[in-house]
Parts: structure tokens; sequence; C-alpha cells
């Protein structure tokens, strides 16, 4: 599948939001896609960002020179026959750079980006929509009409850290989409996957433990293990356990239920108790 590709963006920001976003997930198959030189386009005088990076243009040009183009930019049409640029102008300059012609394109109307923008940001607030048609209207609102997450939070009146981690959903593998889509694995697995990005065989077993059962927490515990060294399934899923040989040991000498919970470093083990009384018993034997 197509995907989009972002460069030049600092480990920190590049980290919140989505970097490989499947393209047929925010290109509407109603969405006529225009061939327009590149000579008939104007860059817009009111967009905020003036500077770009020249590396990181020209891994981009270098990117499209492999794989064409794969995100239209949008453009509104001009009374003399030319085009000004409303989102993409990364992709642009870089296609420039690529000594392309053409570049593909999305024409609106001012009127047709006012409409879809304000009918964008009603469908998002819908509690009704899953987190996958969340995550495609935000980054629709990013990448066709040149909104920042932050302004797009403001407009939805969420929390930044919300949005980013809403449109970091659409750089999950397609079957991880699907299956959250379907409701068989929660919001919760979901990022568990996706924080395991760099280890795609583990994205695949973390996938069929999820559908099989495992509890986010579960899940959670997974990604600790992996992203603490441990490449091994079978050791990944025994830390994984909050019960082990030892624990119930434990338990049956303090007569009551004894759990592990490993982190990156170490763990902790969990001591259950129904009340005070209970509690100072515990204590006292430890003692």
């Amino acid at each position: 599948m197509s995907k989009i590709q972002k460069h030049g963006l600092g480990n920190g920001l590049a980290s919140l939001i989505p970097e490989e976003v499947n393209a047929s997930l925010i290109i509407d198959a109603s969405d006529r896609i225009h061939e327009i030189s590149l000579e008939l386009i104007e860059p817009n005088k009111d967009q905020p960002r003036h500077s770009f990076d020249e590396n990181s243009l020209k891994e981009l040009s270098n990117s499209i020179k492999e794989h064409g183009v794969i995100q239209p930019i949008v453009v509104l049409p001009k009374t003399n026959g030319r085009y000004q640029l409303i989102a993409g102008e990364r992709r642009w300059r870089a296609s420039k750079i690529a000594g392309l012609n053409k570049i593909p394109a999305i024409v609106r109307t001012l009127k047709e980006l006012e409409r879809l923008e304000v009918a964008m940001i009603e469908n998002v607030q819908r509690v009704d929509l899953s987190p996958i048609e969340q995550a495609i209207a935000i980054e629709k609102l990013h990448q066709q009409f040149n909104l920042s997450y932050d302004l797009i939070a403001k407009r939805l009146g969420k929390a930044l850290s919300t949005v980013n981690n809403i449109a970091r959903l659409l750089n999950l593998p397609p079957e991880v989409i699907e299956a959250l889509n379907k409701k068989i694995i929660t919001e919760g697995h979901a990022r568990s996957i996706l924080a395991l990005k760099d280890y795609p065989e583990h994205q695949k077993y973390l996938l069929k433990s999820s559908i099989a059962g495992w509890s986010v927490r579960q899940a959670e515990r997974y990604v600790v293990s992996i992203k603490s060294g441990v490449r091994d399934k079978k050791e990944a899923k025994a830390r994984v356990a909050m019960d082990t040989p030892e624990t119930k040991k434990l338990g049956q000498v303090l007569k009551t239920k004894v759990h592990i919970r490993r982190m990156a470093k170490g763990g902790r083990l969990e001591i259950v108790f129904l009340n005070d009384d209970e509690l100072q018993r515990i204590i006292k034997q430890l003692s």
C-alpha cells in the first residue's frame, strides 16, 4: 500500500505524529486528482511556514524520484488560469528539485474548503466514530487543509497529546487497523502494538495474543519486555504473566495473593490485602 513519507522532523515531534500514513485512507474515492504543471502553481503568501530545511527537501525529492508523489497537494483555482497552493508546499518544492513537470493535485474552491473543513470538524466531534475514523478525519484536516495538529486540537476542544495519539493510529499495520475497526481489539491494544513499530514480528505476535484474549495490561507488559531487550517470544510472554511459581509460593506463605509486574528495569511485587487488619497481619509476618 502507498504511504506518505515525512522527513526532516525532530525526533521528539516525529514520534508524536504519523510518519507513514497510508495515503488511500485519507483520499476520498470521489476526489478527482488532476495533473497540474508545477509552473502554474503559486505558494500561499499567508502560509505561516516560510523556511524549509534543504536537506529534508533533498531527501523528499529523492523519494519522489523513486516513488513519485504519493499524496496529492491541494490547490485553489485563480482567475488567470493559475493555482494557489493550499496544502503540500514541501511536496511542491521537492517535486521541482526532482525535476518533475507536473504534480498530482486536488482542486478545491474556497467555498468547498470552508464547507468541507467545517463538516470534517463536526464529524470528528461525533461520539460514535471509531478511533480509526477519528484518525482519518484528523489527518485529512492536517494533510488537505494545512491545519497544524495544535490548531486541530484547539478547534476540537481536545488536548494536543490526545489528537497526536489518535492520528498516530494510522501508522498501524493494515491487519491491526482492520481488527480495531471490527472491535476485535481495543484502542489500548492497538497503541501497544503501535509501540512495537520497529519490531514487526513482535507486532504480529502481540496482535495474535490480543485477539486470543490478552488484556491491555498484558499487552503493555509485553511491550516493556521487548523494549527492555528481550527478543525471545517465550521469554517475553513469561514476563507478561502476573503469577509465577515464585509468587504462588510467596502467596502461600503470606496467605494472600502476590503478583509480579515487570518493568523496563526490574519490576515490583504486589501483595494483595482486603482490609487494614489483613495488611497489619502481613506486615507483622514480614517483620
